[in-house]
């Protein structure tokens, strides 16, 4: 079994490892009045020294950025993808022998969820050397970097995390596995940028999924009153009552935040109709 996931990962590297292998494919980036900063800024920060430049300005290439010439971190990113849910499934499993596979699937994934890899991307500025041609995702990052001041941690659904950011973190791991092509170089540079680490202590529940879990057990009917397309916001009924609403550009993440208003505002609303809230 183990010869199988080494021949897998060994397969990976060198398929991505072929996208920058001919120089033919790449041809230069489209020229600007403002150069992009030097990526070996990006391996101080890593701690990590690339054998194959082109390997790190791949990780770091969107490919609005020269769509002309197909070079971008897509490929990198799929092979990191794998790797770094591997090494977290590995050290969960370590870190938590009696927990059952239920848990340890939640808990890996809270620890690679494209939240909580964009929030390494901004905590050690990796969005600051990635090259593209996106208007408006300078604007996006600026606001979710706010986002993440009022949620240290997570916000579990309650901000918009740009997806870009969780994607150059997974093809930065896949461009030094690909370079060193060893797994425990990965995790050495790796394990200590996503910390903190989401553990059994600080993983919290989805609101929706606690709120609906709530309502489900104490046979209350739970509606959701969408007006959205016209003010931007959701309201939260329980048995009729006005519980909760939230708004944002995004609908998703607006029923997200009309769910956490709904929960912060549900002792009251059990104490009327006397089922006082028990914590689960």
């Amino acid at each position: 079994m183990e010869e199988h996931g080494v021949e897998l990962f060994e397969q990976l590297r060198l398929q991505a490892q072929g996208a920058v292998v001919n120089d033919d494919v790449r041809r230069n980036p489209p020229e600007s009045s403002e150069s992009p900063p030097s990526l070996e800024e990006v391996e101080a920060i890593l701690g990590y020294e690339f054998r194959d430049k082109r390997l790190l300005e791949e990780a770091f290439t969107d490919s609005s950025y020269s769509p002309e010439n197909c070079f971008s971190f897509e490929r990198l990113e799929y092979v990191g993808d794998s790797v770094l849910n591997f090494l977290i499934t590995r050290e969960q499993y370590f870190s938590n022998p009696s927990l059952s596979p239920g848990s340890l699937t939640r808990l890996r994934a809270a620890n690679v969820d494209t939240e909580k890899l964009a929030r390494v991307a901004i905590t050690h500025g990796f969005h600051r050397y990635l090259r593209h041609n996106k208007s408006d995702l300078d604007k996006k990052i600026e606001e979710f970097a706010e986002g993440m001041k009022e949620y240290p941690l997570h916000s579990n659904g309650l901000i918009k995390a740009p997806k870009i950011l969780a994607d150059i973190v997974e093809s930065t791991i896949g461009a030094v596995f690909t370079d060193s092509n060893s797994m425990d170089t990965v995790w050495t540079i790796f394990r200590g940028l996503m910390e903190p680490l989401i553990t059994l202590k600080t993983i919290k529940r989805h609101p929706m999924t606690e709120l609906t879990e709530i309502c489900q057990k104490r046979n209350l009917k739970l509606e959701f009153v969408d007006s959205w397309e016209k003010t931007k916001e959701v309201q939260v009924f329980i048995d009729k009552q006005l519980v909760g609403k939230g708004s944002y550009r995004k609908k998703l993440i607006a029923q997200n935040r009309a769910a956490k208003d709904a929960l912060n505002n549900l002792d009251t609303l059990l104490v009327q109709i006397n089922q006082p809230c028990q914590p689960m």
